[in-house]
């Protein structure tokens, strides 16, 4: 539960932080939301360290993860409702990730 948690929040940090620069350039908003898109790009760079395996690993496993909080921020934040076909690809996302992150430790 905790490596999940922990790749959810990763995945936030990186979604805020390109949104916050697409906000204000896409949607006209002020060139200050520059400053919270880089502190959160900084917070995702600090927390993809924090993850115990391997580099690679982490980012493949984080790739699904990363793929189902798009998924829920396109609802919770664009106002957008997910299609029967965000979801199962998100599922289908999850499930690879479950797969990756949770091998069996040899």
């Amino acid at each position: 539960m905790k490596t999940l948690l922990l790749y959810v929040v990763t995945a936030i940090a990186e979604i805020a932080g390109c949104y916050f620069p697409y906000r204000w350039l896409k949607l006209d908003g002020s060139p200050w939301l520059i400053v919270p898109g880089a502190l959160s790009l900084a917070l995702f760079a600090w927390l993809l360290t924090l993850h115990g395996a391997a580099a690679g690993r982490v980012y493949a496993a984080y790739g699904g993860v990363y793929i189902g909080v798009a998924i829920a921020w396109l609802w919770a934040v664009d106002r957008i409702r997910p299609t029967m076909w965000d979801v199962t690809g998100a599922v289908i996302a999850l499930a690879g990730m479950a797969v990756i992150a949770f091998q069996p430790r040899v």
